[in-house]
């Protein structure tokens, strides 16, 4: 359990600032992460990121011969795109940016919107998503990825500081993927920082069979075997999964979660390595340790990539990081920046003009974000707790993260002046770049699509213009999350929600009693995802932990439409 800290939820924020000062000789900080220092020879830039809660992946491994920079999130929560943005243009030198990551959908969306504001700008961007967890998927591009983004990263550090051109990076990035594959197996859960119990426990006497890293259980429990059983178990499953045209090298990486001591490591390796040189491989550098890690979970994993030549030389390559160096001498010349230059430029437009109508409702879209705000910090364990039946646990505090960003974001841009489709607009914002993960992309998209179909110079507002925000909220969400009804997600309460509210306003029914009717459709209907098996979101590889328990996107919907019904009907329809 986590137990130095100040406030839970800045826990992500104050570790990074102690990190960032014991490493200023190498790195810097820039809004949303970290960038190497320049050894005053341009390259592809290469920027890796995620969660918090993973070190030394990901800031640990910003550095020579290894990843250009690193964007940073909170706990086990996908970094926003503004924070990918950031990143990527202050580690650009000039010859293009390659991201890459674990395969997440959080972490998909939002450094793919990032890649497309870059490219936007003329930045040529590349994505290369790390999928080598054989446990969650038999489609490859279905695929976690867990420890085998260590492997992946070095390789394209390495490409990268070899001077090969993006093309180059690119490619060696893929093959690196195709090539790697990633077993692992937990003995206890993680705790999040200011919470009383792990978010998931480990029966007595067993383990956890194909772990993920942000505190997702294993996808079945097994007897725990001894240290040569539990090298067989990974070693054979492993050797099943060998990549085609594989040769007899591989890059080896023995992986501990957090908490399993570097002992029961090296124990363990002994009959893994037995092992695998009696299946006729050649191990090549062997890495035993802690290098992409889950908070305090106790477990660990077995990465192994299939070496051809271009490969095998990028594994061997030189690195100087702050948690990994692989050098035959010192590195020298480091090009210091400074710590205050290179962020990412932020514009700020102004406020456009608003009718009077506009501003009236604008006080009503900050009174609803305040019920909004009450009500998931008052549901924030319950919520956690439900997405980490089969999550990561991080649901209820991403929300309260987002909520709390969009309310003061709204809060100011009332306060100086502003038209209520501005308001909600940077409310949206506000929530996308503060949130992360999937819930932040698609709570801030959908906001903002809400406020955009608003307008700030009306008149004044019907309950048809209500409903028309409800229905672009929705469209957002539809578009960005690509979820269908019986998906197990917020869609299986928000579409029913939108067309009984359409259905009512359309039919005559009050505003008001509409939108409580509506609301009672929702909470029917998220009640009524417990029986569904999730298909998309990292719940999915656990699909059969997870029927039985609602999905807490929809719960949280269902909650937050409820507590809306609360507001004055006189002010909401001014």
């Amino acid at each position: 359990m986590t137990k130095i800290f100040n406030s839970p939820a800045d826990f992500s924020d104050d570790q990074f600032e102690g990190f960032l000062d014991i490493y200023s000789d190498r790195l810097r900080g820039v809004a949303g992460g970290a960038v190497a220092l320049r050894t005053g020879v341009p390259q592809v830039a290469v920027v890796i990121g995620g969660g918090s809660g993973h070190y030394p992946a990901f800031a640990g491994l910003v550095g020579t011969g290894f990843a250009t920079g690193a964007v940073v999130g909170n706990i086990f929560t996908s970094p926003s795109a503004a924070q990918v943005y950031s990143v990527a243009k202050a580690a650009n030198q000039g010859l293009g940016v390659v991201l890459s990551f674990g395969n997440y959908a959080g972490d998909n969306m939002n450094f793919g919107i990032a890649a497309e504001h870059l490219r936007k700008e003329g930045i040529d961007t590349r994505i290369v998503v790390v999928t080598d967890d054989i446990a969650s998927s038999d489609d490859e591009e279905k695929r976690r990825g867990i420890a085998g983004d260590f492997t992946v990263f070095k390789v394209m550090g390495a490409a990268a500081a070899a001077g090969l051109d993006l093309d180059g990076v690119e490619r060696a990035g893929r093959s690196a993927n195709q090539a790697t594959r990633t077993l692992g197996v937990a003995f206890s859960g993680c705790t999040m920082p200011g919470a009383d119990k792990p978010l998931f426990e480990v029966p007595e006497g067993h383990l956890g069979l194909g772990l993920g890293i942000h505190g997702e259980p294993g996808i079945s429990d097994e007897a725990m075997p001894t240290a040569s059983a539990l090298s067989e178990m990974l070693v054979e499953k492993l050797l099943k999964s060998v990549p085609i045209g594989a040769g007899k090298k591989v890059g080896v990486v023995l992986n501990g979660l957090g908490t399993t001591k570097y002992e029961e490591l090296f124990l363990l390796w002994a009959p893994v390595a037995k092992r695998l040189r009696n299946a006729g491989l050649e191990l090549v550098d062997v890495e035993v340790g802690e290098l992409v890690t889950s908070l305090d979970m106790g477990g660990t994993s077995l990465t192994l990539m299939w070496l051809d030549e271009e490969l095998e030389a990028f594994w061997k390559a030189d690195a100087y990081t702050p948690a990994y160096r692989k050098q035959a001498a010192p590195v020298a010349a480091l090009e210091a920046f400074g710590q205050a230059g290179a962020e990412a430029e932020q514009e700020t437009a102004a406020a456009p003009t608003f009718s009077e109508a506009s501003a009236q409702l604008a006080a009503s879209v900050v009174a609803g974000l305040e019920i909004m705000a009450a009500t998931l910090h008052q549901h924030e364990q319950r919520l956690g707790e439900i997405d980490a039946v089969a999550g990561d646990g991080d649901h209820g505090r991403g929300m309260v993260k987002g909520i709390d960003a969009a309310l003061q974001a709204a809060t100011s841009a009332s306060d100086g002046g502003a038209g209520a489709a501005w308001v909600l607009q940077r409310a949206g914002q506000a929530w996308a770049e503060k949130a992360g993960g999937t819930s932040g992309v698609l709570w801030g998209a959908a906001l903002e699509a809400a406020g955009t179909s608003l307008e700030n110079d009306r008149s004044r507002y019907s309950p048809r213009d209500y409903v028309a925000a409800a229905h672009a909220f929705a469209d957002a969400i539809l578009e960005l999350g690509r979820a269908t009804i019986g998906d197990k997600t917020l869609v299986d309460a928000m579409l029913p929600f939108t067309e009984s509210l359409a259905g009512s306003v359309a039919g005559g029914r009050d505003f008001a009693a509409a939108w409580q009717g509506a609301a009672a459709v929702a909470t029917e209907q998220a009640t009524a995802t417990a029986a569904l098996s999730p298909k998309l979101g990292r719940a999915r590889p656990l699909a059969a932990k997870s029927v039985g328990t609602p999905d807490a996107g929809a719960t949280s919907l269902a909650l937050l439409v409820t507590a809306l019904a609360s507001l004055p009907t006189p002010a909401l329809l001014s």
